[in-house]
């Protein structure tokens, strides 16, 4: 029996939520790294997950120019969309069922560190459904992730006060944003371990394997969120 949640919005972080770009991601940071003179491109692809692209080339690549830095940010999304993103298991199952209701179309929205000119492009590869009051995305907020400015953005887009949140996210950073915005929080295993969840500070409040482990369903004027946490994820 799942873990019952009622709440009146739900806020999706993209890649590693939603979809998994790991193939064009992983290709990217290979390509900087040998442009930047830098090491170990995987460490660094982990690392940085979940971080506004802007963020991590700056501090990364040590580029400080921001026309440069700009160019840039289109270059490594220009790599990591011609691997091919795809869709997670779940996705667009839970998706298309809470656009299928009008009760529910706005009662969620995706908020990604990637930029509004890769996101958009990635979720129409990937056949995910957009949400009725559009997306959260890094150029939407003056501080990324950790900081808790893209779920604040992400509640004020559905019109609903954050602690009435449930935020799902794959990465610490991530996680770490929700919880300073004062949302609940799932964790989903796709890209991070359930020890490495649970040694962070992110402090998931439930921790499932992938978005197939959510069931939804309205009630009254909200949404009941069951949970059906894996103690294996």
């Amino acid at each position: 029996m799942g873990k019952k949640i009622i709440v009146d919005a739900l806020l999706f972080d993209m890649d590693g939520t939603l979809i998994d770009s790991t193939p064009g991601l992983t290709q990217a940071w290979i390509t900087f790294c040998k442009d930047y003179n830098l090491d170990d491109p995987a460490g660094i692809t982990h690392a940085t997950h979940g971080r506004r692209l802007y963020d991590t080339l700056r501090d990364v690549c040590s580029i400080t120019d921001e026309d440069k830095l700009l160019s840039e940010i289109d270059r490594f999304e220009e790599e990591v969309i011609r691997g091919g993103p795809v869709a997670l298991p779940g996705a667009m199952e839970l998706l298309s069922q809470l656009n299928s209701e009008q009760s529910t179309r706005s009662r969620w929205t995706i908020v990604t560190s990637a930029t509004n000119y890769y996101a958009p492009r990635a979720l129409e590869r990937c056949g995910i459904p957009l949400p009725a009051h559009g997306i959260v995305t890094s150029n939407d907020v003056d501080n990324g992730k950790p900081h808790p400015d893209p779920y604040l953005c992400g509640a004020k887009l559905c019109q609903v006060q954050p602690a009435r949140c449930l935020v799902i996210e794959d990465a610490v950073s991530g996680l770490k944003s929700g919880l300073a915005a004062g949302a609940k929080t799932v964790a989903v295993c796709t890209s991070t371990t359930r020890t490495a969840l649970l040694e962070s500070d992110a402090q998931p409040d439930f921790i499932v394997t992938d978005l197939t482990s959510l069931q939804i369903k309205w009630v009254g004027d909200a949404l009941e969120v069951i949970i059906n946490e894996d103690s294996k994820a």
